[in-house]
């Protein structure tokens, strides 16, 4: 979330697209600390799923609004 609110706040949309990739990323990462955390027992086999399900719909909003960029940017 902090992620996007810094590249809205950028002068450009190609610099909000690049903040969007690291939002992107930062929810890869969490899928894969939700398999550590998985593994060490700190969390249980429910959890995981719903944590990681939620991770994949946050990846899927931040990649249709990057896709959605560079429509507008074509557009223009």
């Amino acid at each position: 979330m902090t992620n996007i609110a810094e590249g809205f706040d950028c002068d450009s949309q190609i610099e909000f697209a690049r903040f969007l990739g690291y939002s992107r990323r930062s929810a890869v990462e969490m899928q894969s600390l939700l398999y550590a955390a998985l593994d060490i027992g700190y969390i249980n086999k429910t959890t995981f799923d719903t944590e990681y399900q939620q991770a994949e719909k946050t990846k899927a909003i931040i990649g249709g609004l990057k896709t959605s960029l560079k429509k507008c940017s074509v557009n223009t």
